[in-house]
């Protein structure tokens, strides 16, 4: 093996694995954070940066072939559905009224009336 294939291979290792830690941490998201919107962030992200970093590395350790090409697609496909199933999802649970998860004793913020950005 030359130096640059060497080079090629752990380039290519290091997006698998890259994108291994987006999916192990996506998973500990959806398990740990408390309600579905949490959730549903954790998920997408995973999805959108985790499996295309995995894709990358794959069709970098494949070299060029139809394999490559087929990897490729598949990422243009997963780069167009995911965020938009995650929209889909997000719109109807939102339609349906679910609510996020409020900490107790947080409140959110509330506008500041009193000072004027103009007093400088």
């Amino acid at each position: 093996m030359t130096t640059f294939e060497i080079a090629l291979s752990v380039l290519g290792w290091l997006f698998i694995l890259s994108g291994s830690f987006f999916a192990i941490v996506g998973a500990f998201g959806i398990w740990r954070f408390p309600d579905f919107w949490s959730r549903l962030h954790a998920a997408s992200i995973t999805d959108s940066a985790g499996v295309i970093l995995l894709l990358v590395g794959m069709a970098i350790e494949a070299g060029l072939g139809l394999v490559t090409v087929k990897l490729v697609i598949i990422g243009v496909f997963l780069f167009i559905t995911g965020p938009t199933a995650t929209h889909a999802v997000a719109n109807a649970a939102l339609v349906s009224g679910l609510r996020p998860h409020e900490a107790p004793g947080l409140t959110g913020a509330e506008p500041d009336y009193q000072s004027d950005p103009d007093d400088s």
